[in-house]
């Protein structure tokens, strides 16, 4: 997992695959039942045709998926239980490596939800187990996985990964066609570049990760059993970037690994026209 530098296939610079193969799924939700193991994609409207499955790639993309009742759990606790799991979405699988737990309407004053159920923040409030996307600064989307049975409304915040499958597909869509280089580590280095690199969007908001049905258009999507670290990899601290409840140490990662993000703290943004305390003149 070092900072290598990744082309995509045929010389295109992308900017902007463990022995647990076949296993059967373990801690809580272990599902050696869930309805997508072993199956393949099929292509996009039900053609039939096999459409590109991240299976094909790295082995820890073939471990078992995990079912429902993994994420029927509070979110503090389905966060760190999902450090070195793998998420699948079509072509592309990435090892999580860093994620944050938002809580309660009502009580986690940094949560989507923490007011109450909003036409922007109803998917939280469904199933456990559903991705929830949303669109944040007018330019990003971010990726939640929704946790605590239907109606309560919590989940958890992908923050970033490894990307071990789908490489080339992931590099496309962060480069757009630039020539840019991208790391290795730096390709799903945060919230929203993992969003991109898995290919998430609006139309992703609401997608079963746990679902029995055919995979959609862009393949399939489930969280596999992955290559979780020992206890002692395991750190929690702040959340990054939060206003409030900054203080709650929900954010948790695996030590040492490069493509963690680097926290960050919420810093308001000062109105034009008004002096930098730092002396810095106006903005």
């Amino acid at each position: 997992m070092g900072d290598r530098r990744l082309t995509a296939p045929g010389g295109a610079d992308g900017s902007g695959d463990h022995p647990l193969a076949g296993t059967a799924a373990g801690g809580p939700g272990g599902s050696g039942d869930h309805p997508l193991a072993g199956t393949a994609a099929g292509g996009p409207g039900g053609s039939g045709a096999p459409a590109p499955d991240a299976s094909e790639g790295h082995p820890l993309a073939r471990t078992a998926p995990l079912g429902r009742n993994f994420f029927d759990r509070p979110a503090h606790e389905v966060a760190p239980d999902l450090l070195g799991r793998v998420l699948v979405h079509g072509p592309v699988a990435l090892r999580l490596t860093e994620v944050e737990a938002y809580g309660l309407p009502g009580q986690d004053p940094a949560a989507h939800t923490y007011r109450g159920l909003t036409p922007r923040n109803a998917v939280m409030f469904g199933p456990p187990g559903h991705l929830y996307v949303y669109f944040t600064y007018g330019m990003h989307f971010c990726a939640n996985l929704v946790c605590l049975p239907e109606g309560v409304g919590s989940g958890v915040l992908l923050r970033a990964g490894e990307v071990i499958a789908g490489t080339g597909e992931a590099l496309a869509r962060r480069g757009s066609g630039t020539a840019r280089a991208v790391s290795g580590r730096d390709l799903a280095r945060g919230p929203a570049r993992l969003a991109v690199a898995l290919g998430f969007g609006r139309g992703h908001n609401g997608l079963d990760a746990c679902s029995a049905g055919p995979p959609g258009p862009s393949g399939r999507l489930a969280v596999l059993e992955g290559d979780p670290p020992g206890p002692g990899l395991v750190r929690s601290g702040p959340r990054t970037g939060v206003s409030s409840g900054k203080e709650t140490p929900w954010r948790f990662w695996i030590d040492g690994d490069a493509t963690v993000s680097p926290y960050r703290v919420h810093v308001p943004r000062r109105p034009r026209g008004t002096a930098d305390p730092a002396g810095n003149g106006t903005r």
